[in-house]
């Protein structure tokens, strides 16, 4: 699956609204994210962060707490 656009070099994407980071490499969250994120959502709003270094550390670092998995574990 295709990254968001708009973010497509951007692996990790915050939601400022909720404080959550998605893993776009990750199909499900990807999915998800671009549920929230598309123009009537968070990216009119302007509540999108993306991180430098793109990493799940710099969103941590940031406040951002990773979207819980819906996978089940093994």
């Amino acid at each position: 699956m295709a990254r968001l656009r708009h973010f497509e070099h951007h692996r990790f994407i915050g939601l400022r609204d909720t404080m959550l980071v998605f893993d776009t490499d990750d199909p499900d969250q990807a999915r998800r994210a671009d549920d929230l994120v598309g123009p009537g959502g968070a990216l009119g709003r302007l509540a999108v962060a993306t991180f430098a270094p793109d990493s799940l550390v710099e969103a941590r670092n940031r406040g951002f707490r990773p979207v819980p998995s819906r996978r089940p574990a093994p």
